[in-house]
């Protein structure tokens, strides 16, 4: 999501590094995830249990918001994410409510 909008910048790039430390990420799997954000074949790996796909979600809200602009690209990738996730649009509402009011 970092890259949908074609630019990466310091506080997307603060968000995901902030994230991968949550998740007990190293700074290798940092580097990891970007090499495999800015590749042709990156893809959503979708979770399971539908609390880890809110979760998921979430974190697709606050990277989107971090740089003060949704791109279309962005929100097209948001809206497939969702759509891949069987999130009805009244959930994608709440979930966005709730993550940026927070």
């Amino acid at each position: 999501m970092a890259f949908a909008d074609g630019s990466l910048g310091e506080r997307e790039v603060n968000l995901v590094a902030d994230r991968c430390v949550e998740l007990g990420l190293d700074d290798y799997d940092l580097s990891l995830a970007i090499k495999s954000g800015l590749s042709d074949g990156a893809r959503l790996e979708v979770p399971d249990e539908p609390s880890e796909r809110e979760a998921l979600l979430r974190d697709l809200i606050r990277i989107m918001a971090a740089d003060g602009r949704l791109d279309e690209g962005e929100k097209r990738l948001f809206a497939l994410a969702a759509a891949k996730m069987s999130i009805s649009a009244a959930d994608v509402e709440r979930l966005i409510d709730e993550t940026l009011t927070q």
